[in-house]
């Protein structure tokens, strides 16, 4: 058997915690598979005395994770911190400069500087992989770089954050408020300590630009997708979708068009019965959609501590196999600097708007609608709260710039209560 391939192992954490135990009970198996053994050499955290549940006194450590990054007893340098900037850029530019393989978590750092760092890992002769950034166990990576290599790849989409999704399903299942389910999953331990990385679609969006970049073979570009997150989102709506056969996901949404790369983070409609409609909790989804394959559906654990270290392992045991990929699939120099573009395919919206009671208010919004060629498919008036009635209307398909000029004509009538959501509907 060769000789073994040493770990440096930077956060120690839940993940990171995770990487350890696995490595400890599964020592054997993950030999067999790799054809060699697999050690731990030396870990770092920001503090040495703390009881993470696993035994750390046979490995080396370092308080400066950039010094263990380029220890000379460290093949691959295992990054679990966190953080786009800091400690774990200057950590992972460490080992990757050294000629060191990296294997990482760290969604936000790829999404900013992704494309610098996947050209240094190839100027170095350097392997960078990423599997445990998306969607925790799901193999979402290595499907899209290996498995639908030869596809080109019409649409990803997913639900990429599980935190959002156990709000909108616990609104639904419990008729909570938005506020009451973002108590309960604060108490339960789900949020980031900047809430709005979740609940904003940051997180979500980051997994996204990811995705799109191996996707369309394109640069990551982070700043470019569109966020929205699930803040505006009722109880109202919750129950008005259900009504009509749908339920509302922070949804992402990439496609590569004549116009541009669309990517956007929002909440949508999907089709009750459809693989998105029917994911509750705070499971994952992604939906590959390729040319020869058609459509592919990923579903499983989005996080925690067995399935993103299973997936940072999954990259470890590739690397002691030999196997070498590019960074996003391709080499860096090859991947394009996409044009941004805003969705513009056509789709169906979902509106909630609140009117006066006034006489003929109904017409003005449906005057509206029509003179910026938005038709109306469905439509149900609820029973009025107050002085406002509660309207709903789904549209006929549409482009976003229709729409928005509509909703621009619907503020000057005078006849709004508030301001009108307006959520679209995607095909799965």
């Amino acid at each position: 058997m060769s000789s073994p391939l040493r770990l440096g192992i930077a956060g120690l954490g839940t993940v990171g915690a995770g990487v350890v135990k696995i490595v400890r009970q599964k020592a054997a198996l993950l030999a067999e598979r790799s054809g060699r053994p697999i050690e731990i050499s030396t870990v770092s955290a920001r503090s040495r005395g703390k009881d993470r549940g696993v035994n750390l006194g046979s490995y080396g450590w370092e308080d400066d994770p950039v010094a263990l990054a380029t220890r000379d007893d460290v093949d691959v340098f295992v990054e679990l911190m966190g953080g786009e900037d800091g400690p774990a850029k200057a950590a992972v530019e460490a080992a990757l400069s050294a000629g060191k393989d990296v294997v990482t978590a760290n969604k936000a750092l790829l999404a900013h500087h992704g494309q610098a760092l996947a050209q240094l890992a190839e100027d170095k002769g350097a392997v960078l992989r990423f599997e445990a950034a998306v969607a925790g166990g799901i193999p979402v990576i290595k499907a899209l770089t290996e498995g639908l290599a030869a596809n080109d790849v019409t649409r990803v989409m997913g639900v990429m954050n599980g935190t959002c999704n156990y709000i909108l399903t616990r609104m639904e299942d419990a008729g909570l408020s938005y506020d009451e389910a973002f108590a309960e999953a604060d108490g339960l331990g789900y949020l980031e300590a900047d809430p709005d990385l979740d609940v904003g679609g940051i997180d979500a969006g980051h997994k996204l630009s990811l995705l799109a970049a191996i996707a369309y073979g394109t640069q990551v570009d982070f700043g470019a997708v569109e966020l929205e997150g699930i803040g505006r989102v009722s109880i109202e709506d919750i129950r008005q979708a259900g009504d009509m056969g749908y339920r509302i996901k922070l949804l992402g949404v990439s496609r590569l068009t004549g116009r541009g790369l669309e990517q956007s983070m929002a909440p949508c409609l999907v089709p009750a019965t459809s693989p998105l409609g029917q994911l509750v909790g705070g499971t994952n989804m992604v939906v590959i959609e390729g040319d020869q394959v058609g459509q592919i559906v990923l579903r499983g654990a989005g996080a925690g501590e067995g399935p993103t270290a299973s997936a940072v392992m999954g990259d470890v045991l590739d690397i002691a196999r030999g196997t070498r990929l590019s960074t996003f699939g391709q080499p860096a120099t090859s991947l394009k600097r996409a044009t941004p573009a805003k969705a513009t395919t056509p789709a169906a919206y979902y509106l909630r708007v609140g009117l006066m009671d006034k006489p003929g208010a109904l017409a003005k919004i449906a005057t509206v609608l029509g003179e910026a060629g938005v038709s109306i498919n469905r439509m149900r008036q609820y029973d009025h709260a107050a002085d406002t009635a509660p309207v709903l209307i789904v549209t006929h398909k549409t482009t976003r710039a229709a729409l928005d000029e509509a909703l621009a004509g619907m503020g000057a009538t005078g006849v709004l209560s508030g301001d009108p959501v307006a959520l679209r509907i995607e095909e799965v």
